[in-house]
């Protein structure tokens, strides 16, 4: 007998995590993703709560902690790598700190990259203005409408009011030489 092609097929029930299954699973994520702790164990959380558990109580928490202290997940690395990569796309210290704490960055390890964020933030500034063409990078403009753009732009890109005004209103690159 055929089967018709638009037949819904039986779905195979996946069994639920036990420990070994569940150690499987942290271990295939810190192995494909750079991650942290938290984001480690929001990921086993969700995979318990989607399978279900079965055996004594799951610990998600506890076995990133482990995955930590075998050096499989470093946060303050993670922070650092995500700090420099969104610094060279362009993004200013409020962006970065935000993507920190949504990644479960803890606030010293933050607070400790703060000043090496802040030390960048004229090249940061400068590399999304060039992107974006904003101020002495793009057409030159005296539109008042523009300017209020290019600077919102840049605000929401995480740069500081006053950083983000110097560039918007500057007419040429030479005036930016020490930004750099």
């Amino acid at each position: 007998m055929a089967v018709k092609p638009d037949a819904p097929r039986e779905r195979r029930a996946i069994p639920p995590l036990d420990a070994a299954a569940l150690e499987r699973l942290a271990l295939r994520y810190v192995e494909r993703f750079a991650t942290t702790r938290g984001k480690l164990a929001e990921y086993l959380s969700r995979k318990v709560r989607e399978r279900g558990w079965d055996g004594p109580a799951a610990d998600p928490r506890g076995l990133a902690q482990r995955m930590a202290d075998l050096g499989y997940v470093d946060d303050r690395l993670y922070a650092e790598s995500k700090a420099a990569a969104l610094g060279r796309r362009g993004l200013g210290a409020r962006r970065v700190s935000v993507a920190l704490r949504q990644a479960h960055i803890a606030e010293a390890d933050a607070q400790d990259l703060a000043p090496a964020i802040e030390e960048r933030a004229g090249d940061a500034a400068l590399i999304f203005a060039r992107r974006k063409r904003i101020g002495p990078f793009g057409p030159p403009t005296e539109d008042r409408k523009v300017r209020d753009k290019q600077l919102a732009a840049m605000m929401r890109a995480g740069h500081g009011f006053e950083l983000a005004r110097r560039i918007v209103f500057a007419r040429s690159e030479d005036e930016l030489e020490e930004l750099r």
